[in-house]
């Protein structure tokens, strides 16, 4: 658990929205190495790796890209209109802390606000519109006009990242940014972890599929390894009204909106839940759609299956527990694993 937990605080560190994932992957690619095993990066900038095993090959997928924002203009007051990359939803980012990554390699701190945001000037701040057209980057430098930050090297197509404030509390409670998805890849750290310590034994082939571009559709869209005969999911368990699953649990979705899971796959996770004695929930999700979707989508021929640690407050500023990290960890080493 200490390792999965420091993956996540590292990977969370990491500035990583759609299309700005170069700096994560290469982090993720020197972990798998350090644990002794053979990874190697797609054309596409997905990072792919061998577990070992023999036999009916599985893909493990989790992705390493989050959501964040795009300067859609600088303003004639300096400050930055964004657009959304992947579904950052305005209302979650109101007053926080991002950083501007330019394209010539520079970085410039700010802060998302609304604009005229002082309650002592603007009476009516409470009844304005929460959206990316009335809210502006507020940048940590001395600028009063778009050609101060021109000069800066800040433009149109620059990457705004958010700040992920990772916490794990002392009641086991992980609230961050970004858990959606970079908790899942921190868990199949750790379960090449235990594969690399021989504390676990594959009872087929197993391959980690690490993507990039799943917040804007297309993370397992190519590149899959040929002889894959199924592809898991690993990513965030639903919770919310209607669901069963809490941030204790593992999550098994049978459905989300792009239509039901694999039969078999489906139900062999929920015999192994039930033979692990886990705290579990089988789950329909109304609006989701994961890489094993996109993957049958681009036409690969795979039965399918979606699990995760629960995730409250998806998309916005998220939380998890260490008791939903195991039960997903343990769920994994049964499905996988010989007896």
């Amino acid at each position: 658990m200490k390792y999965i937990l420091d993956q996540l605080k590292q990977l969370t560190s990491i500035d990583s929205p759609s299309g700005f994932t170069n700096d994560v992957t290469r982090y993720t690619m020197e972990q798998f190495e350090k644990l002794g095993f053979k990874p190697y990066l797609t054309n596409k900038g997905c990072v792919v790796c061998g577990l070992g095993g023999e036999g009916n090959p599985v893909i493990l997928s989790a992705h390493i890209d989050t959501l964040g924002g795009m300067v859609a203009e600088v303003k004639k007051n300096g400050r930055l209109r964004i657009t959304n990359i992947g579904g950052l939803n305005a209302n979650n980012c109101e007053t926080e802390t991002c950083r501007i990554r330019t394209r010539g390699g520079k970085t410039y701190e700010g802060t998302l606000q609304m604009n005229d945001p002082s309650i002592h000037v603007n009476k009516k701040f409470s009844e304005q519109s929460r959206t990316f057209e009335e809210m502006e980057v507020v940048i940590d430098e001395d600028v009063k006009e778009k050609k101060d930050t021109e000069a800066l090297g800040i433009h149109t197509g620059d990457f705004v990242c958010f700040d992920p404030r990772t916490v794990v509390t002392k009641s086991g409670y992980i609230k961050s940014r970004f858990l959606d998805d970079k908790l899942s890849v921190a868990i199949l750290l750790g379960l090449a972890k235990r594969i690399s310590e021989k504390k676990l034994i594959l009872n087929r082939k197993v391959y980690a599929f690490i993507t990039v571009y799943e917040e804007v559709g297309h993370g397992a869209c190519g590149a899959l390894p040929a002889d894959a005969k199924e592809i898991i999911s690993v990513d965030m368990g639903c919770v919310g009204k209607g669901l069963a699953c809490t941030e204790r649990m593992v999550s098994i979705c049978a459905k989300d909106s792009r239509g039901p899971y694999d039969y078999e796959v489906t139900t062999e996770l929920v015999r192994c839940a039930e033979r692990e004695k886990l705290d579990y929930a089988v789950d329909i999700y109304p609006f989701y759609g994961s890489d094993a979707d996109a993957a049958l989508a681009a036409g690969y021929d795979l039965k399918h299956g979606l699990i995760g640690a629960g995730v409250y407050a998806s998309h916005g500023y998220e939380r998890s527990h260490t008791d939903g990290v195991k039960n997903t960890l343990r769920l994994l080493e049964r499905y996988l694993g010989k007896d």
